[in-house]
């Protein structure tokens, strides 16, 4: 059985206009470069066909992830900020580090990327221990180097 995925309602849509825009206009586009690449003849040795050839395989892969994701997703649409969850903007400070010292991470999937963002996963140890913490919570989570813990210092919605 598959994973759920957690998404805020814009990256669902963002994926989903994804989706839909590869399985029709992508769909249509690399096969009209296909038959073009056919008609110059000499399938073996002809570079333009094993490049659209390529970029096909490469579309139908990020077709069947995004299916996949779609097909077992949570909507989160009551991201408030006050609790760690999917979408949020969460700023720690691990243990011993300086008060002026908090990292802010996008606490989701991968697909919830943002511009300047580290996106931390919410499978990760120390994505599972924030997960539904809140502000001047301290959370324990077992490292590589053994266990650690971080202040969570800051949500965002």
């Amino acid at each position: 059985m598959a994973e759920v995925q957690r998404l805020s309602q814009t990256a669902y849509e963002r994926l989903k206009a994804d989706h839909d825009d590869l399985t029709t206009r992508g769909r249509i586009d690399i096969a009209r470069k296909i038959e073009t690449a056919r008609e110059m003849g000499d399938l073996s040795e002809n570079g333009d066909y094993h490049a659209a050839k390529e970029e096909q395989g490469k579309m139908e892969g990020r077709i069947a992830l995004l299916k996949m994701l779609l097909r077992d997703v949570e909507i989160v649409d009551n991201i408030s900020g006050d609790t760690v969850d999917a979408g949020c903007v969460v700023g720690i400070r691990y243990q011993g580090d300086a008060e002026d010292e908090v990292e802010k991470y996008l606490y989701g999937s991968i697909e919830e990327r943002r511009e300047g963002l580290t996106v931390m996963s919410p499978g990760s140890p120390l994505g599972e221990a924030l997960f539904g913490a809140k502000v001047g919570h301290v959370v324990k989570y077992l490292a590589p180097g053994g266990e650690s813990s971080v202040e969570v210092v800051s949500i965002e919605a």
